[in-house]
């Protein structure tokens, strides 16, 4: 069994992104570059991965650092070759895969085809409408390829190929270790260029493979906002058009975007502008209205969520309704047939089956029982300006609008709060219980006036 290295570039500066951020560390689909170019690698169970960085000093091993990779400094930039040099005493395996940081969405399939080659050097290259700016494949009049040219160092005649380098490779490493230690920086660039090991190959008689990617988004580059926003586009569409294929219908797939993993069961429905991020699952028969955000959730079969809803590490039960305009903050678990209205936040708490929050209420550090009825405008009162303390409501609970539920405290089991009262001591089951001030009328009462200026 081969035994691979797999070594990623990643120390590009990124000047046209007009950032202080590292280009690799730069978001697309809601992960860095560079970490899409890891959960890729990771598949292969490589022995050893290498990341050459530069720019930004410790950031980006440090955003990375959940994964099992050597991070190497490449100080100063003299190219590619030179990267990999800085590379080459962390490797130690059969195979040496080249791949980079700022080219993202590289597909699994494609790599594999890679490694399907015999014992030689293998590229990925691809052919373009539009070369510039990318090294050309030279082949001689067999076939096969015989150099690869930067488009700075290429005449007239190179520049009109359309078979161009992505840069990704594939080789033996005791080849590796041999090409590398001979490379130049004789060029226009004054760098070493990993590319100038094809004519080392050629030389010695070595096999030059090529395969191609079975999309060209695989392979494209991150230099720009424009270029991030353009694959950024690309990838949500192969999104939706994964999900279409699964039977989700979609409103509209030009206004999806997924930002993590999204699992969807049986006629899912998604109305427009929703943002799915880090892992959501949505189970069967579940909708959800327009412009809604949900991150790291479980929504269980049957839930409705209306439009603008907001919804963020949380466990939404069966059959639930959800906003429009309303907010699940984390922590927050509802039962089966729970409805939670608009503008209505609920925030670590456990909401039992068919308990109802309808209007402007804020649900926090509570445990609440089954068929509870919270009446608009409710607030559980749990923070003290130092500690946060807990509200418990049981089953059967009727709590009129406009009540404060000052915690620690406890509604008893089928117990009525009335409306406006503010509740600082437990409340007994089944029975009403009210706290409000005395209403008085003021007679000959007269409502203040501006005076003359």
């Amino acid at each position: 069994m081969t035994l691979l290295n797999i070594v990623i570039l990643a120390a590009g500066k990124g000047k046209r992104m007009h950032s202080d951020l590292p280009k690799v560390l730069h978001p697309l689909a809601g992960r860095p570059l560079l970490q899409h170019v890891l959960d890729t690698a990771v598949q292969f169970a490589p022995g050893k991965t290498c990341v050459v960085y530069g720019h930004g000093g410790e950031a980006v091993p440090q955003a990375l650092a959940q994964y099992d990779a050597s991070f190497v400094l490449q100080e100063p930039q003299l190219g590619t070759g030179h990267a990999v040099q800085q590379a080459l005493p962390h490797l130690d395996g059969d195979l040496t895969l080249v791949l980079y940081g700022d080219v993202p969405l590289i597909q699994p399939a494609t790599l594999e085809k890679m490694f399907n080659q015999p014992a030689a050097l293998t590229l990925l290259t691809i052919h373009l409408s539009n070369p510039a700016g990318y090294g050309r494949i030279v082949r001689d009049a067999a076939g096969n390829v015989s150099s690869i040219v930067e488009e700075k160092d290429a005449t007239l005649e190179q520049r009109a190929i359309r078979e161009v380098n992505t840069g990704i490779l594939a080789v033996p490493n005791h080849l590796l270790q041999g090409w590398l230690a001979k490379l130049s920086n004789a060029n226009a660039q004054g760098e070493y260029y990993l590319t100038d090991i094809v004519a080392m190959a050629v030389a010695q008689g070595v096999p030059v493979h090529t395969v191609h990617p079975a999309h060209a988004w695989e392979v494209m580059g991150v230099n720009s906002k424009v270029q991030l926003a353009e694959l950024e586009r690309i990838w949500q569409h192969e999104q939706a058009q994964h999900f279409l294929v699964q039977g989700v219908t979609l409103a509209d797939p030009a206004r999806f975007d997924v930002r993590g993993k999204l699992v969807c069961g049986r006629d899912v429905a998604i109305d427009i502008g929703c943002i799915f991020e880090g892992e959501v699952h949505l189970a069967n028969n579940v909708r959800v209205g327009a412009y809604s955000i949900i991150r790291n959730s479980h929504i269980a079969a049957g839930t409705h969520i209306e439009s603008y809803s907001h919804i963020d590490q949380a466990e939404v039960g069966d059959n639930c309704r959800i906003g429009p305009y309303a907010r699940l903050r984390p922590g927050s678990k509802l039962h089966s047939d729970v409805h939670i209205g608009n503008f209505v936040e609920v925030k670590n708490s456990e909401i039992a089956a068919g308990s109802k929050a309808n209007h402007l209420s804020y649900v926090g550090d509570s445990s609440v029982g089954s068929r509870v009825n919270i009446g608009a405008g409710t607030i559980t009162c749990n923070y003290d300006g130092a500690n946060k303390h807990r509200t418990i409501i049981e089953d059967d609970v009727f709590i009129g609008s406009n009540t404060q539920l000052v915690a620690p405290v406890k509604v008893g089991h089928g117990a009525t709060i009335g409306a406006g009262s503010t509740i600082t001591r437990d409340a007994p089951e089944n029975t009403l219980t009210l706290a409000r001030a005395k209403q008085i009328t003021v007679p000959g009462w007269q409502r203040p006036t501006k005076g003359k200026k």
